[in-house]
């Protein structure tokens, strides 16, 4: 797999191998049901003991803290709570703790009738501490209005665009990231997997609701990148596993189905749906024609959006039944809206990969485009090749993020240990990706499902238009592929904005998200009491 959400998903090259990794072909899909590899059997056999991640002490620890932040002149007073919950087995036996830090609006009326928001990262093996310190808690990390990042030492500024406004807040680390840890004597492969990890979110859920009493709340998810995969696998396992029937989910920077992504062979798709990013990126650092740099980004995008899903979706379908003249055409519409050379797109038989295209648009520049936010441009180690060394949109919000969140939740929340917080680890590898095999990963059906037996849920999905990790025209496919009955289709609704995979990190693109979710939030709860 090629680095999918290495920040979060992970560090600009261990994730990069993990979400791409949508399609795993193997010859277990041909064993006898006995034969398969299957997570109850990873749950059975012990952890070896002396393991390269030895397991501490399973125990639940909690600090509790009171605060108060000013929000556009309004005083807003909260109970934060910062620690471990136990998953037990039916015998008592802990399996994991995991490791959350809540927010409870105090003096805002019952809270058990207030809504509340379970909000996670992706990767696999991210922390939630992108979402939480960067768009959804009471304080953020400071950062340029732009997203890019200050000079160390970083600081925390009030959050005045906290969705603690309109709902309760609860962040939470899957097992093996944050101080999440699998117990002593567990195989934490059991968790690392697509639907290992649904059970053990899902079942942090169910504690947190019954521990808390909130199980009469109006229920939301948030998530961003592979944390939009687990959302919306969760919206229906929390549905039929636990009866938990949600209000919203909004996804940020979404994959549900991996086949728009994952340029395998054969799979032409990820080339028509990456198009329009490349188009956005080559518009941003001014590599298109003059006609085309002076309209409106929207604009470009949208004739993009055409190009890619007509004459150049038409041109792929062909494959070597391509004539030449049309081959020619092609390749010469494709350099007007990426900004490449056309002998390149010719050499490259019309596909170009993303991660090609990072270090070719500004390769006379000697500069690579980040992946996450194609805005930001790096220094790659050889200008003259192919490599994708790092991801500079990465690295310019890692230092901060890592460093804020370490004296935040020790000095203001009051939660000390000696564990290394995993801010976006590797150590959830391999992933397992359970029964899909020999075909790419795709819970968009479970979130149909959900709708379906649940039309009181609404969807919002934000997206950064130069985001080069889950590009926006993709999950336009993805949506307009759900196969939802008409009735619904107004469940699910999309955004945009000039940023990229944080998009949240653009102070005005912060503010449009606040405003999207508290819109999503009024329209999930109208009638609901």
């Amino acid at each position: 797999m090629k680095r999918f959400f290495s920040h979060f998903l992970i560090a600009a090259a261990v994730l990069g191998a993990l979400l791409s990794a949508a399609a795993t072909a193997g010859d277990d899909a041909e064993k006898p049901a006995a034969e398969k590899p299957a997570e109850k059997a990873a749950e059975a056999t012990p952890a070896p003991v002396d393991g390269p991640f030895p397991a501490p002490p399973a125990v639940e620890k909690i600090s509790k803290t009171e605060h108060s932040i000013t929000v556009r002149g309004d005083k807003i007073s909260y109970t934060a709570l910062s620690g471990t919950l136990l998953l037990k087995k039916e015998n008592e036996k802990p399996r994991a703790s995991i490791f959350f830090t809540s927010y409870t609006r105090t003096g805002a009326g019952d809270s058990a009738q207030r809504p509340i928001t379970f909000v996670f990262n992706g990767g696999p093996g991210s922390s939630s501490v992108w979402l939480h310190m960067g768009a959804l808690g009471p304080k953020r990390v400071a950062m340029g209005p732009e997203g890019q990042q200050p000079p160390p030492p970083y600081h925390l500024i009030d959050n005045d665009d906290t969705a603690l406004t309109f709902t309760d807040l609860v962040f939470i680390d899957p097992v093996s990231t944050g101080f999440s840890r699998p117990a002593p004597g567990e195989n934490p492969q059991q968790f690392h997997g697509l639907e290992g990890d649904l059970e053990s979110v899902g079942d942090f859920i169910r504690l947190y609701l019954t521990r808390y009493e909130r199980w009469a709340s109006p229920k939301f998810l948030a998530g961003e990148s592979y944390g939009t995969t687990r959302a919306s696998a969760l919206s229906l396992h929390l549905l039929s596993e636990r009866g938990i029937y949600l209000n919203g989910i909004t996804l940020i920077s979404s994959v549900l189905n991996f086949e728009t992504l994952e340029t395998t062979s054969g799979n032409d798709l990820p080339y028509i749906l990456f198009l329009p990013s490349f188009t956005a990126a080559a518009w941003y650092h001014k590599k298109l024609g003059p006609d085309l740099q002076k309209e409106k980004l929207a604009a470009v995008v949208e004739e993009a959006r055409r190009f890619a899903a007509g004459d150049y979706t038409l041109a792929l379908m062909k494959g070597s039944q391509l004539g030449a003249a049309e081959r020619d055409a092609a390749a010469k519409r494709m350099a007007r809206l990426t900004g490449l050379p056309e002998d390149y797109i010719l050499r490259s038989n019309l596909r170009v990969r993303e991660f090609k295209f990072f270090t070719e648009l500004l390769r006379d520049q000697r500069r690579a485009i980040g992946r996450y936010d194609s805005r930001l441009v790096g220094i790659p180690a050889d200008p003259t090749g192919d490599n994708f060394d790092y991801d500079p949109s990465y690295a310019s919000v890692q230092g901060a993020y890592t460093a804020m969140f370490n004296a935040y939740v020790r000095s203001e929340l009051k939660y000390s240990s000696d564990l290394p917080y995993e801010i976006l680890t590797g150590k959830v590898q391999p992933w397992s990706w359970n029964q899909y095999q020999n075909q790419f990963v795709d819970v968009s059906e479970r979130l149909r499902a959900a709708i379906t037996q649940n039309p009181s849920l609404h969807v919002l999905i934000a997206n950064g238009y130069y985001d080069m990790a889950t590009p926006f025209f993709a999950t336009e496919y993805t949506v307009n592929h759900l196969g939802l009955d008409p009735s619904l289709q107004g469940n699910v609704s999309l955004t945009y904005c000039e940023a990229g995979h944080m998009l949240y990190t653009k102070k005005s693109c912060l503010e449009s998200l606040h405003a999207s979710m508290e819109d999503l939030y009024r329209r999930s709860l109208a009638g609901a009491h």
